[in-house]
């Protein structure tokens, strides 16, 4: 990041690596649909990125630290944005879940392909649209609200999520979308 960076430029790179594991989940979906197999280890690791690198570190950073500070800067809490983000964060962690169910299934029995496909394909309509709400919405707003200290807070809670999850993590999590057909 430049020296001028935001915080919402560490969220907006975010996006491009969930938006990156979101395409290669439309090419496993059409593989599936197609009657070829794919490998269990691929739907877990989905399961992996999408529970820890989309939630616990992204949508954390979100729901943890940058939207109680918008409450303080007098944001809704209800409605639009902070309040609908917040719904589509739960019922992401819903899908994922059910997600996971499907790909576990398919582990111990490959026709049971199905529930996986419908898995993918409802986290594949729900995140592009989740991302350009907080890309073109949440994010300029944000940067109108926050004063320079208040961006200084933020940042710095971001690196302190950023270190306690680690490099290794980060970096373990673009390997697995590196490795996801149609992910580039």
């Amino acid at each position: 990041m430049t020296m001028n960076a935001k915080p919402t430029d560490i969220l907006e790179e975010e996006h491009r690596l969930i938006e990156q594991a979101v395409a290669g989940m439309a090419v496993l979906a059409d593989a599936l649909e197609a009657g070829q197999a794919v490998e269990g280890q691929m739907l877990q690791d989905i399961v992996e990125f999408m529970r820890t690198y989309a939630d616990k570190r992204h949508h954390g950073k979100e729901e943890d630290i940058l939207f109680p500070l918008l409450l303080a800067r007098g944001v809704p809490a209800q409605g639009c944005p902070i309040g609908a983000l917040t719904h589509e964060h739960q019922e992401g962690r819903a899908l994922v879940g059910a997600f996971a169910e499907a790909a576990a299934a398919y582990a111990q029995d490959r026709t049971a392909t199905e529930a996986v496909v419908r898995g993918l394909r409802v986290l594949i309509e729900l995140y592009p649209n989740h991302i350009w709400k907080e890309d073109y919405l949440l994010f300029p707003m944000t940067n109108k609200i926050l004063g320079p200290e208040d961006q200084d807070a933020l940042q710095a809670q971001f690196q302190a999520v950023d270190r306690g999850m680690g490099d290794t993590v980060v970096r373990h999590f673009q390997q697995v979308v590196a490795g996801l057909p149609g992910s580039r």
